[in-house]
């Protein structure tokens, strides 16, 4: 686990936290069988992971396929967004989310 965020996680989050409002409550860097999740919401069953471009290498990649099948095992959508996404349309990947919430 890393002590300080990426700055586009740390965009992000600040979007994240704005959802408390209608309801929704992200948690970051959480521990979860063996893994920690960028940003959980416990409640919707929803994981949001950052990725940076080493998630395009093939070790990696595999790694992922396997995380979020853990994950998918107990109930949990991942969803991936890249840094790329962040810092270019944030409000696509808030809309993205915002849609995997709604019930």
């Amino acid at each position: 686990m890393r002590k300080s965020l990426t700055p586009q996680e740390a965009r992000l989050w600040l979007y994240l936290r704005d959802l408390r409002q209608q309801g929704y409550h992200f948690r970051r860097q959480t521990p979860f069988r063996g893994y920690f999740l960028d940003f959980v919401c416990f409640s919707r069953r929803l994981v949001v992971e950052v990725d940076g471009g080493g998630h395009n290498e093939e070790a990696q990649a595999l790694h992922d396929r396997v995380r979020d099948a853990v994950l998918r095992r107990h109930g949990f959508h991942t969803l991936r967004v890249s840094n790329a996404d962040i810092n270019t349309n944030p409000e696509g990947v808030m809309e993205s989310i915002l849609r995997l919430l709604a019930p």
